[in-house]
């Protein structure tokens, strides 16, 4: 997971000599190498991208994608729904066929073509990150010095991937040649979540791409313009017609129309663990096809007496607060030793009230805003719960100016296991720590 490959990057860099805020700033913003940010990066492509064509949505219908940090519009996108599906699983059927250029293209030559990708993407990171930051609201010091790295090592670990899918020989009784020979499963859809756009992209492509399957992906409504741009990067990597088609929409029109497709063989969504039912039952009661999920949580960390407290509370602040509280694995439940509870809970409160909230460009920011209007007022709602409630409020619980979607870091303490706070994933850091009898609750 993300948040543990960058927890080894800080403890690393603790150990030579540095301390737990300025390693943790260090270890995705070191702004020496990094290039200044493109604060109004041009969008280049806003459309729906079918057999290597941008194009129009059938209907004809556009949403718009928001500034989080504004509240203003970017741009407008078109809309994807069935039809639109429709088109593209039929294009990616036609490049799975048996002697189509993808199906007789060597092993060796696949993973080519993502490590082609890789560099392309690395050409344009600074581009990239800045775009990611525009449409989603993540610090750009994360976008690329976090981001933007794993999305390229990503890429070209499934590269070095590709000539590497082999079978076996199986020894059996009898006169007969017993071997085993893993094929591509065929045309993939792939549904993609707002908090890290770029990088779940990669998570879904690289596999499937290796594996020499054909992909329909659906990027999130909140996120759509950098998955449009790396798109457009494949096509100039030479991945041929078909192979790749990505489709902005919505769920319930575009996501459920791609679960439901009967010329689907496998959907693999990453999103809220509600929508996973959904997408299993339409899996289910279509064609039966393969399925992959990573859904949310509520995941615990626990804190013993024993621990370096400096480096526990950075940890458990990493943990929550990194992307905005706004990721799966974030360590939203922290079960303190109770001999340590009331130390770990007064400094983890100092340590959100020092957090850095504000324009997502600065590079003195740790955090930018929500990803929109709907997770802000959810987010400001469980916290009005947990007040009412009778959670303790230790720091922060409102909300940032009224310019864009920003949230203060906010700590509760005295949570119980029946409030809301403590059960319901956040998306914005969401956070536990106490002994049997008593609990803290940060809501970034």
């Amino acid at each position: 997971m993300l948040v543990f490959r960058m927890q080894r990057v800080l403890s690393k860099l603790q150990r030579l000599g540095l301390s737990q805020r300025l390693a943790a700033r260090h270890a995705f913003m070191s702004t020496a190498a990094m290039p200044e940010p493109i604060r109004e990066p041009e969008i280049y492509y806003n459309k729906i991208l079918i057999n290597n064509n941008w194009v129009d949505s059938v209907s004809g219908k556009t949403f718009p994608t928001i500034n989080p940090a504004t509240g203003e519009k970017i741009c407008d996108v078109a809309e994807g729904d069935k039809a639109d599906v429709d088109k593209a699983v039929a294009a990616a059927r036609e490049a799975f066929k048996l002697g189509s250029p993808w199906r007789r293209m060597d092993a060796h030559d696949r993973g080519r073509l993502l490590f082609k990708l890789a560099g392309l993407i690395e050409r344009d990171q600074q581009y990239l990150s800045s775009l990611e930051t525009l449409d989603n609201g993540k610090p750009y010091t994360v976008a690329y010095g976090a981001d933007l790295n794993l999305v390229i090592q990503c890429y070209r670990y499934y590269g070095g991937w590709a000539d590497k899918i082999q079978g076996k020989t199986i020894p059996i009784t009898g006169d007969f040649f017993c071997y085993t020979r893993h094929e591509p499963v065929g045309v993939v859809g792939q549904i993609i979540p707002w908090n890290f756009p770029l990088l779940m992209q990669a998570w879904k492509l690289g596999p499937a791409l290796a594996a020499g399957c054909t992909v329909v992906l659906k990027t999130a409504e909140q996120t759509p313009l950098t998955a449009n741009y790396v798109a457009q990067l494949a096509v100039e990597a030479g991945f041929p017609p078909g192979v790749i088609n990505v489709i902005p929409g919505y769920g319930p029109t575009a996501g459920a129309a791609l679960a439901r497709h009967m010329d689907v063989d496998k959907v693999a969504f990453t999103g809220s663990t509600e929508i996973g039912h959904e997408i299993v039952k339409a899996a289910a009661e279509s064609n039966l096809k393969r399925t992959t999920l990573e859904l949310g949580g509520k995941s615990p960390n626990i804190v013993l007496a024993d621990a370096e407290m400096n480096h526990a509370i950075e940890m458990s602040h990493f943990a929550l607060f990194f992307n905005q509280g706004q990721c799966c694995c974030a360590g939203s439940r922290t079960f303190v030793e109770e001999k340590a509870y009331d130390e770990f809970v007064e400094r983890s409160a100092v340590r959100a009230k020092s957090r850095t909230v504000g324009d997502p460009f600065n590079p003195k920011m740790e955090q930018g805003p929500q990803v929109d209007d709907i997770q802000m007022n959810k987010i400001l709602d469980l916290i009005n719960s947990g007040k009412k409630e009778g959670a303790k409020l230790c720091a922060g619980g409102n909300r940032v100016g009224d310019r864009g979607y920003f949230i203060e870091p906010t700590v509760f303490a005295d949570v119980k296991d029946n409030m809301r706070i403590a059960k319901e994933e956040v998306r914005y850091a969401d956070f536990w720590a106490g002994d049997a009898d008593n609990k803290v609750q940060g809501l970034e």
